[in-house]
């Protein structure tokens, strides 16, 4: 059941972690998701196992990853009858996830590595099919693109759709949180909005748009035809004002006309 514990090392605390203990709220929210007896499922900071508990007894397979080496500990007492979940003694960030094996995530994870964890889960070669986070609503709101589309929500959104499946109170949590905390669901597209081969340009096109705006990518006649078939009727239109269906228009013009590709 253990995994890959190093023996010597002691690796921080995630101390911003506020854990769900109330099995009401845990077996609520569970319900809420689409996991069930033949997924395998990824847990990320499971803390005492409260939620790794219900999960086991919910999934096919379980694995979970814990830095904190008491926890670990804990983990280990806790479910070592327990024959369908292995236990990591492993920072996430470094943790390889699966290459070929269908996966899902659901994790209550630490507010101070929400983006490098998002990161991880989003960009790699295998993404999770589903992810079921707790985290900030600000920093969920900032993910799905609202008020306005980022880099990050624009470099999240053609590989992945994304709702809120639930807001807590923050009494749900302990320790209590000082912001409102939800749980924020994605799914992988099945086919992506951006394909394979125009990935790279089009992470070039949104981060120079974004820092340096529009004109510096098309001439003046190319960006009135590109604005023109986004629907865009304000020619001094800001990045930041622009919806996520007219920044895939506005590549799809900028691959064609600007990069002449087909």
């Amino acid at each position: 059941m253990p995994r890959n514990r190093k023996k010597g090392t002691t690796p921080p605390i995630w101390v911003s972690q506020n854990f769900l203990t109330s099995y009401k709220i845990i077996r609520r929210i569970i319900r809420r998701t689409t996991l069930d007896k033949n997924d395998h499922v990824i847990e990320i900071g499971p803390g005492k196992g409260h939620i790794t508990d219900f999960l086991t007894k919910r999934c096919r397979e379980v694995s979970v990853i814990e830095i904190d080496g008491r926890l670990y500990d804990k983990l280990t007492a806790k479910f070592k009858n327990v024959k369908n979940i292995s236990i990591y003694h492993q920072d996430f960030l470094k943790w390889k996830l699966p290459k070929h094996e269908d996966y899902k995530v659901f994790s209550n994870i630490p507010s101070c590595f929400t983006t490098d964890i998002m990161r991880k889960l989003t960009e790699c070669k295998n993404a999770p099919s589903e992810a079921w986070l707790t985290m900030e609503k600000g920093a969920a709101k900032r993910f799905m693109g609202k008020p306005s589309e980022s880099l990050r929500s624009l470099l999240i959104k053609p590989k992945f759709d994304l709702d809120i499946a639930y807001y807590f109170s923050r009494e749900d949590f302990h320790p209590k949180p000082s912001v409102d905390i939800v749980l924020l669901h994605l799914k992988k597209k099945s086919q992506p909005d951006i394909p394979a081969n125009q990935w790279f340009a089009y992470e070039q096109f949104v981060s120079n748009a974004l820092e340096y705006g529009f004109r510096s990518l098309f001439t003046s006649k190319q960006l009135s035809r590109a604005f023109r078939q986004a629907g865009v009727q304000n020619k001094n239109i800001t990045p930041s004002e622009i919806l996520y269906v007219q920044w895939l228009c506005l590549f799809q013009c900028y691959w064609e006309h600007v990069l002449g590709r087909k």
